[in-house]
């Protein structure tokens, strides 16, 4: 029988699903199908191919050296302890602070939805403040109402998004899903590089390796179950969509597209439902990265490594990262826009990936991987980081500009600290 801190398949695969499931759709969605059209749903299963292919590695690895750390973990065991390992962190880091910008700004597109027609544009940039706020406030109280309730909310979200899902499928209007109607390839693959982000979340079943009854089987059917689930309820959430929403009609509608499809055949409190859905989806995905991978992320960059008790609800040591991160939420929230940070997000996470893989490859005798799959994993997360880099150079440079200057400061930063503390990252043997 598991003991008292066992996790066991179903509890670590709720892990991946419910830090996936929910703000990332609601946030990007609106955008995605800006690109890609009625082909949204294809971008999503192309994105989804590619985080199973990375789920490998992180499989592999995790049940190697399982360690709340993580990625990171992986990292340092791939590359030693080196400036790149560290800036890899950081960047990491970077990344959350680029996803918690993303949710508090689609939080804040949901909760205008509330506000009277022709309200100023300025509130949803106080609402997305506040909501960080809140966020950052309860933290470092400490207070672990937020982190208890968190299942519950995870619950809640993907059980409305089902029941839209499936409610929505008895409304669809097969003449929005014509493939005639499908945009050029490169708009599919651009859409796949955005929504990749929507996955971001099944890593963490890695940091709870140490928590698990049986992490050598349970870690990788968990990475794999939830990335699946996550695949087919992104995919029918998509078909509901275009299905009951013209393209034109998305497009107006994009900041809040799920709750927008909704009301066709749930009327205005299916909008209403949706749209709370979407608050609280938003809600517990704040409070899952905050709480959780940025807190890791600037404890090992603080300190070199994790505590042999690490809280992963509280801020327990280094509070001024809990302000240093929020601070800068809140300026990549006020001063970019969706997509943007969407991009920036996107970008980021597939460095990490590319790297994990490589690191990985270095490992692979100690893992007992197959070449080959690592191979295919860092492949596919190269073209996509080129597909996203490409439409940016079509778009935005100025993002890829931000983008490229972010991850080059990250391993400046990371070089001046070691010289100035003399910090060095260390691996932890699993308890």
């Amino acid at each position: 029988m598991a003991g008292n801190r066992s996790m066991g398949l179903w509890s670590a695969t709720s892990i991946g699903v419910g830090a996936m499931v929910g703000a990332g759709i609601f946030s990007i969605f609106g955008t995605a199908t800006q690109i890609s059209g009625n082909a949204v749903y294809i971008s999503f299963i192309i994105a989804g191919l590619v985080a199973l292919l990375s789920t490998y590695s992180y499989a592999k690895l995790g049940v190697r050296y399982p360690s709340a750390g993580g990625p990171v973990e992986f990292l340092v065991r791939g590359f030693g302890d080196s400036v790149l390992s560290g800036g890899l962190n950081l960047l990491l880091w970077t990344g959350y602070i680029f996803g918690l910008a993303l949710y508090a700004k689609g939080f804040s597109l949901y909760a205008m939805t509330f506000m009277p027609a022709g309200s100023a544009v300025i509130w949803s940039n106080i609402f997305a403040t506040a909501i960080i706020i809140v966020f950052t406030a309860i933290n470092f109280i400490g207070a672990k109402a937020v982190g208890r309730s968190e299942l519950f909310i995870v619950s809640i979200k993907v059980g409305i998004l089902m029941i839209f899902a499936l409610a929505g499928m008895f409304f669809i209007k097969p003449e929005n899903l014509a493939v005639m109607n499908f945009p050029k390839t490169p708009n599919i693959l651009f859409g796949a590089g955005i929504v990749f982000l929507a996955y971001q979340g099944f890593g963490l079943i890695t940091n709870a390796a140490e928590d698990m009854d049986d992490p050598t089987k349970t870690l990788p059917k968990a990475l794999y179950l939830s990335v699946l689930i996550v695949i087919c309820i992104y995919v029918l959430v998509s078909l509901a969509v275009i299905g009951n929403l013209s393209i034109s009609e998305i497009s107006t509608a994009k900041d809040y597209a799920l709750a927008a499809a909704a009301e066709p055949f749930l009327g205005v409190v299916g909008f209403k439902i949706m749209a709370i859905a979407a608050l609280l989806s938003t809600s517990s995905a704040i409070n899952a990265s905050l709480y959780g991978g940025a807190n890791v992320s600037y404890l090992i960059a603080k300190e070199g490594e994790l505590p042999e008790f690490f809280e992963r609800k509280v801020w327990k040591r280094s509070t001024e990262g809990l302000f240093i991160t929020s601070g800068l939420v809140i300026l990549c929230t006020n001063l970019l826009n969706l997509e943007k940070i969407g991009m920036l997000a996107s970008a980021s996470l597939l460095v990490i990936y590319v790297a994990v893989n490589s690191a990985h490859l270095r490992l692979s005798g100690e893992t007992g991987a197959k070449p080959y799959l690592i191979w295919a994993s860092l492949l596919s997360s190269l073209i996509f980081f080129g597909i996203l880099v490409y439409y940016e150079l079509l778009n935005s440079i100025i993002t890829l500009i931000v983008f490229a200057g972010v991850l080059i400061l990250c391993f400046i930063v990371e070089w001046v600290y070691r010289k100035c503390s003399g910090r060095m990252l260390k691996t932890r043997k699993p308890a």
